[in-house]
């Protein structure tokens, strides 16, 4: 080989390393704003948050006192009635969400007349803002005039004090929050019933099956990442309910309704206890983070 080859060879692999590393330099600039987004707004506050939940801090004083607040938790009654809350809602909502919604996204997966219209309908609550939804079932669940009352006594039932009875208040914030977030498990079910090869219906068909075998044996299999997918991000959406909370009950009656982050609310913002407060956050947040690493785990072990 000769030398002006050699030389050839070593400037083009100059100019190609040159030209990666520009490449390079590029993406990391394309990514910075993301990663400096999550440094500033993510990590340093929860960062902040740790450290003053082992301070007394109330806007004023910062005292360190160690493992204080994590041991109050552990005695604190609210707290364990907002945790007990908390899966209650979380729970009742999802299931009924996800059933609700792969029931609608099979019908609405046929030839209906006013298709679009339908599924239109039924996504719009969840596009409209919480504090909307919350503000018309307020309206809705008025004892005296509010449409739900209306209704029962067109019935000839007995009218319900829904936010006002501890034993109504909880079903009725959690069948508000049914219709609200539904339409979203839907439109997920409907993109996922779509995407089921026509081919294992028309084989499953050949050989015999009907439709509640074919539901059972290829449906629901196929729709498996889906569910799981629905399952893991409605726990975490659930688990921060707190608009919904705060206008329809205040956390009550007789905290019946009240959650974690409505919890974390009132020890921060009404009762100026952000140490504490601090906390509970962080409890929330170790709760979170936890189903998120076992969606990691059960995630790797089903794509082995």
């Amino acid at each position: 080989m000769s030398e002006l080859t050699l030389v050839t060879e070593t400037s083009a692999g100059r100019r190609k390393k040159a030209v990666r590393l520009d490449e390079d330099r590029i993406g990391y600039v394309l990514i910075a704003p993301f990663y400096f987004f999550l440094l500033v707004f993510v990590l340093i506050p929860i960062l902040v948050n740790l450290y003053l939940s082992f301070t007394n801090y109330d806007l004023s004083n910062a005292d360190w006192v160690g493992l204080k607040n994590y041991r109050i938790l552990l005695s604190d009654q609210f707290f364990h009635i907002a945790l007990k809350n908390t899966f209650v809602y979380t729970i009742l909502t999802l299931l009924f969400c996800m059933v609700i919604g792969l029931m609608l996204a099979l019908v609405l997966n046929r030839k209906l007349i006013g298709l679009s219209f339908l599924r239109t309908g039924f996504f719009m609550p969840h596009i409209t803002s919480m504090v909307a939804v919350s503000m018309i079932w307020l309206w809705i669940y008025e004892p005296s005039h509010g449409l739900a009352n209306s209704f029962l006594d067109v019935l000839g039932i007995k009218k319900i004090e829904w936010l006002y009875n501890e034993n109504w208040a909880m079903p009725a914030v959690i069948f508000m929050s049914i219709w609200k977030l539904v339409g979203y498990n839907m439109v997920i079910y409907l993109a996922g019933l779509q995407s089921i090869p026509k081919d294992l219906y028309e084989a499953s068909s050949v050989d015999g099956a009907g439709p509640k075998i074919q539901f059972f044996k290829v449906t629901l299999p196929m729709l498996t990442p889906v569910t799981f997918f629905l399952f893991i991000t409605g726990l975490i959406h659930n688990f921060n309910a707190f608009e919904q909370i705060q206008i329809l009950t205040h956390g009550g009656p007789m905290n019946s309704t009240t959650t974690l982050v409505h919890q974390i609310y009132n020890r921060a913002f009404t009762e100026f206890q952000m140490g504490y407060a601090a906390a509970l956050s962080m409890i929330l947040l170790f709760i979170i983070a936890f189903i998120t690493l076992a969606n990691f785990k059960y995630g790797s072990q089903t794509h082995e």
